[in-house]
């Protein structure tokens, strides 16, 4: 028998005072079986730091060819493709040339600094990508937020991150790896 997705609600509010992006939404969220919940609420807080009515969750880890998140206009080609993970070089490429804009969420510190160290020189050339690292300490953090149906409040100033739920709230500080040229 397979296993079936778990579905989180959230009701999610955004104030980006960096980019005066202020929205309310709600939204319903499946984790796929094979999915983490650190990983979930790291798509979560991705889908915070590009805020947008128009930005989306896509199938994810159920259809390879897609992003966690993306934001299509009207002519549906891709603005913005948002990924988590160390993916290669071969799957960077291709969002690259698919959207106008690529955000990269990387985790795993100890992973990270490696995949870093190997791609760096590589992933320079994509003018339209930038990468994120979020620490593991604040992925436990934000794990500890985790509810079926919750309340976040983000909050983002200075490229800093506040992420508060029921439970509780954490600071989060995104590390610039890579900025879009």
């Amino acid at each position: 028998m397979a296993l079936k997705a778990t579905i989180y609600k959230a009701q999610y509010n955004v104030a980006d005072l960096d980019r005066h992006v202020y929205l309310d939404v709600n939204h319903t969220v499946a984790q796929h079986p094979s999915e983490t919940e650190q990983r979930l609420m790291l798509r979560l807080l991705a889908w915070g730091l590009k805020a947008s009515e128009d930005l989306v969750f896509t199938k994810g880890l159920s259809d390879v060819d897609e992003p966690e998140l993306w934001n299509k206009n009207y002519s549906d080609e891709i603005e913005l493709w948002v990924d988590l993970g160390l993916p290669d070089e071969k799957r960077i490429k291709k969002s690259c040339n698919k959207a106008k804009q690529v955000l990269l969420v990387v985790y795993g510190d100890n992973a990270t600094a490696k995949w870093w160290q190997q791609h760096q020189q590589k992933l320079s050339v994509y003018k339209n990508l930038e990468i994120i690292q979020i620490k593991d300490e604040s992925l436990v953090e934000m794990e500890a937020l985790l509810e079926r149906s919750m309340q976040l409040q983000l909050t983002i100033e200075s490229e800093q991150a506040w992420l508060s739920a029921g439970k509780g709230s954490c600071e989060i500080s995104p590390i610039w790896l890579k900025r879009a040229n």
